[in-house]
């Protein structure tokens, strides 16, 4: 199977406590785990983060078989990160069969529901979004898609709990986000759209009719990456030192040929071997709003 250039490849997020989060992603979300161990430290080091090798980390998988993955690595929460208000990774956005049916199982699991299911203002209502935090204050959208976008076309789930299909970046400055992406990656920039966005109103105590504007960076008509304007209140990412960032710390994509990307390697991509990365060749970079990006090699 072809993997276009863009592809969500996943999303790793960090956990105090990686079993208890199993309970969440595997036992309730239905993920399927497919790797399970301690984290190698040629893989930390090719993060920039020599101080996570060898601990507690696993790869889970949908049901469906997308080539998605999951990826949680145990480490010691922070106590100055508050999700929705620093810079970086902010969400993860999977499709879903039923989104009503999660609000009355995912807090038994560990989650906290921050946003119940509800049609989105402002916007063709192509999905139904939920927002749940995770144990580790990941944050994930578990959307029900109904139809696609004028430009955009969404996937609808295969199980319970599909693929990510978008992932939320938050940035000190959304234009200089956007041209990183299409200049660095050939990625297209898709349409604006100006709404009232209650995760981020709710975060910064702003008025409930506070317009956001968001930009989609996209491949043909393939969702990527949902480019947020952040309200100047918004901050740096608190980290441990020699850590992953908190919360949602990297995304994973799929790129046709990894000397075509106009992007410096913390260091050189190197093959590697596993769930995700299945022999192909890796490496990760840092985006302009300090997100950490892994760019998988997979062919035209």
């Amino acid at each position: 199977m072809t993997i276009p250039h863009g592809t969500i490849m996943g999303g790793l997020s960090t956990v105090p406590d990686l079993e208890k989060a199993l309970k969440g992603y595997r036992d309730c979300l239905g993920l399927e785990l497919i790797e399970q161990g301690e984290l190698p430290a040629d893989l930390a080091e090719s993060w920039g983060c020599d101080a996570n090798a060898g601990l507690p980390y696993a790869v889970l998988r949908p049901q469906s078989g997308a080539h998605c993955w999951f990826r949680l690595v145990e480490q010691p929460d922070h106590p100055d990160f508050k999700p929705t208000r620093t810079y970086g990774w902010a969400a993860f956005e999977c499709t879903v069969e039923d989104v009503w049916h999660w609000p009355k199982v995912v807090e038994e699991a560990g989650f906290k529901i921050v946003g119940p299911p509800k049609k989105l203002e402002n916007i063709e209502p192509a999905f139904i979004p939920m927002q749940v935090l995770g144990t580790g204050q990941e944050m994930f959208y578990l959307n029900q898609v109904l139809g696609d976008l004028p430009d955009t076309d969404l996937p609808r789930a295969n199980s319970a709990v599909d693929k990510i299909f978008i992932v939320v970046l938050a940035t000190p400055s959304r234009e200089d986000s956007i041209a990183w992406y299409v200049e660095r990656l050939g990625l297209g920039r898709g349409s604006d759209y100006t709404l009232p966005y209650s995760m981020i109103n709710d975060a910064f105590g702003l008025p409930p009719e506070t317009q956001t504007t968001i930009t989609m960076v996209s491949h043909r008509k393939m969702p990527i990456v949902e480019v947020d304007d952040y309200p100047e209140a918004a901050t740096e990412r608190a980290r441990h030192d020699g850590m992953l960032p908190p919360g949602n710390a990297i995304v994973s994509l799929a790129v046709e040929d990894l000397s075509e990307c106009d992007v410096e390697w913390i260091t050189p991509p190197a093959l590697r071997t596993g769930a995700l990365y299945e022999g192909r060749r890796a490496g990760t970079t840092i985006g302009a709003g300090g997100e950490l990006v892994e760019l998988i090699e997979v062919g035209g």
